[in-house]
């Protein structure tokens, strides 16, 4: 599986750094090609040059020190990797990139590559737990940025708590998983819808839902990432869309309805997380609504289902739909997957800490029309993008979907 992949590794001034060294070996003795780049600070706990022997490479140390191989080393490497692992990943890298700093090597790599970048954090555990940290973090996997969850455990610093470094055998199994991953989607045109939509009463007012539109744009990101060619319909989200998708962005349900059934006969699968309206008022006032001293009374129609829809005329197409319960998640998922013929439903209690609408990550359980039901732990909502797309394809395997 690593045979051949280009891993540039990078290497920040943590404790944690010897540890970077068993993975440069084991990379190595798996056949990729590793690269390390240090920082200023890594120097003062690891050797250059321990890196040099494991890895078979010089060691990239200085952002002006071209090589004859490198003329321009942060470009030159973030072009040629297939991944970029930051291990230890501290504070201070993490703050860097969440706030687009490039000032050094290692900093303007990541800034240049195009490849997938996963971040291993170890630091101090009121460090890790600084609210300031857990944005920065939050923001790197809200970017698509992959991250590995920092072990509880004995710090360097003598305390207890979260912020140790994953042992390196967890981390290796990670790039592989990321590894394995990349390109699977090639060849592929995945249609997504996110977000809310908006059924206007009047000028100035509508009825909308709670969605943030979080999840769609992580299916969309991860879609990309993999390869696919990606359609986003998003309702209006204040979400900066991922890079490299076509976004058609829509307000009303009827609207949504329109677009996602040009496209659909031009795509190969369907990720529906958009929270439609079911409802819209049957009449739009021309004006703004005044207020008076009766009761306002409105009359609500249909809107088409489009989800329905889909199953109704899907041929070669995968369909994914997406459940936002409050109650009875499994009893209802299994009638809504069956009813309108989807292929896999993403079901979710929304009143669940870590589930509801606008959190970064979802408890999510997976219902299949022939009554398979897999529930999944919380996790973010781009892994949870990721393992939804490994089911996909896994059922188009199975049916020999080409």
């Amino acid at each position: 599986m690593l045979a051949g992949k280009v891993i540039t590794i990078g290497v920040t001034g943590g404790i944690a750094a010897y540890k970077a060294a068993w993975l440069v070996s084991n990379l190595a003795g798996l056949e990729a090609e590793v690269h390390v780049m240090m920082t200023r600070s890594a120097k003062a706990f690891v050797s250059p040059l321990t890196f040099q022997v494991l890895s078979g490479h010089p060691v990239r140390t200085g952002l002006f020190t071209a090589g004859e191989d490198a003329p321009i080393p942060h470009v030159e490497m973030a072009a040629r990797s297939d991944l970029l692992v930051i291990v230890p990943a501290t504070a201070n890298i993490i703050g860097k990139v969440a706030g687009g700093i490039a000032d050094d090597l290692l900093s303007t790599t990541i800034m240049a590559a195009t490849c997938p970048v996963l971040f291993c954090p170890a630091m101090n555990v009121n460090m890790y737990r600084n609210p300031v940290v857990q944005r920065n973090l939050a923001m790197l996997r809200e970017l698509g940025y992959h991250l590995a969850e920092p072990e509880v455990g004995r710090l360097a610093c003598g305390t207890e708590g979260r912020g140790r470094l994953p042992e390196p055998e967890i981390i290796l199994e990670q790039i592989k998983d990321i590894l394995s991953r990349a390109g699977d989607l090639s060849g592929m045109t995945v249609l997504v819808t996110a977000g809310p939509t908006r059924e206007p009463l009047d000028p100035v007012r509508y009825i909308t839902n709670r969605s943030s539109g979080k999840m769609g744009y992580a299916v969309a990101r991860a879609a990309s990432r993999r390869g696919a060619r990606v359609i986003l319909v998003s309702g209006a989200v204040g979400l900066e869309p991922p890079p490299g998708i076509k976004l058609i962005p829509v307000e009303t349900a009827r609207q949504m309805f329109d677009v996602v059934m040009e496209q659909f006969p031009t795509v190969d699968m369907v990720v529906k997380s958009a929270a439609v309206a079911d409802y819209r008022p049957k009449e739009m006032a021309v004006q703004k609504i005044k207020k008076n001293e009766n009761n306002l009374i409105l009359e609500l129609e249909k809107n088409p289902d489009i989800l329905f829809e889909l199953g109704r005329r899907k041929g070669r197409q995968l369909l994914v739909g997406f459940a936002a319960e409050t109650g009875d998640v499994e009893e209802n998922a299994l009638s809504k997957v069956r009813h309108k013929n989807l292929d896999l439903l993403v079901a979710n209690d929304v009143t669940l800490p870590g589930a509801g609408f606008g959190a970064d990550t979802n408890i999510a359980t997976l219902v299949y029309p022939d009554g398979t039901v897999i529930p999944l732990p919380k996790m973010d909502k781009l892994s949870l993008a990721h393992r939804i797309l490994d089911e996909v394809l896994t059922l188009r395997r199975a049916r020999n979907i080409l």
